[in-house]
C-alpha cells in the first residue's frame, strides 16, 4: 500500500463516517465532531487489549458488514452517552450507568443500526460495492475473547482494523464515542483493487 493509497482509503472512510456523524447528530440533538481516521498497522493483541479496556466501562453494540465485503463495526457507548441519549430520545432521567434496561438497549441498537447503515451506504456508493449492514446486537460476553479466534488464532487472516473516535459534544463538555471498524484481509485487498483500477482524474472505472 502506497502513501497515496493510504490517503485515499482514509478519505473514503472519512466521507462515510461524516455521514454517520451527521446521522448521530440528528438523533442526539447535539453537535458531533469527527476526528479524521488514521490508518495504522497494529498487532492483533494490542487491539484486543483496547477492546477489553473499553468494554469495562462501555456498552458494546456490534454490527456486521456483509455482501462483497466482510467486516464488523463495534460502537462503545459510555454511561454518559446512555444517560444523555435516554433523556433526549426516551425522555428518561437515568444515572450515567452502563447497566441498561430493555428500552435503552433497543435505543442503542437502533442508533448503531442508523450509524452503521449511513457508513455502509456511503462506502457502497463510493466503492460501487454490494454491501449491507446486518442487524446490530449487544454482545454480553467478553468481546475481546470472541475476536481472539480471528485476530490471533488465525494469523493468516490478518484483519485490518480502522479505529475511529467521534466526539459527541456540546458547549459544556465532550464525550468520546469510540467506533472500531474491522475488515478482513480479503476485503482489504478488494478495496485496494478498486482503488487501483479507478480513474480518479476522470471519475470513472475503466471497462
Amino acid at each position: 500500500m502506497t502513501e497515496l493509497e493510504r490517503d485515499i482509503i482514509r478519505e473514503i472512510l472519512n466521507i462515510g463516517l461524516a455521514r454517520a456523524a451527521d446521522s448521530f447528530a440528528v438523533i442526539a440533538q447535539e453537535k458531533v465532531l469527527l476526528e479524521v481516521p488514521n490508518l495504522n498497522i497494529v498487532s492483533g493483541r494490542s487491539i484486543l487489549e483496547k477492546v477489553r479496556e473499553l468494554q469495562e466501562q462501555h456498552v458494546i453494540i456490534q454490527s456486521d458488514i456483509r455482501g462483497e465485503f466482510n467486516g464488523t463495526t463495534l460502537m462503545f457507548f459510555s454511561g454518559q452517552h446512555v444517560q444523555r441519549l435516554s433523556r433526549v430520545c426516551l425522555r428518561m432521567n437515568t444515572s450515567d450507568s452502563t447497566q441498561i434496561d430493555e428500552m435503552q438497549e433497543s435505543l442503542l441498537l437502533e442508533i448503531s443500526n442508523i450509524i452503521t447503515g449511513a457508513l455502509v451506504t456511503q462506502l457502497a456508493n463510493i466503492l460501487k460495492a454490494n454491501i449491507y449492514g446486518a442487524p446490530p446486537v449487544n454482545p454480553h460476553d467478553d468481546m475481546a475473547k470472541a475476536l481472539q479466534s480471528l485476530m490471533l488464532d488465525r494469523p493468516m487472516v490478518q484483519p485490518l482494523i480502522f479505529s475511529v473516535i467521534t466526539q459527541f459534544s456540546d458547549k459544556a463538555n465532550s464525550v468520546e464515542l469510540p467506533l472500531m471498524i474491522f475488515f478482513d484481509r480479503d476485503t482489504f485487498e478488494k478495496i485496494l483493487e478498486i482503488i487501483r483500477t479507478y480513474d480518479f482524474m476522470g471519475g470513472q472505472q475503466p471497462s
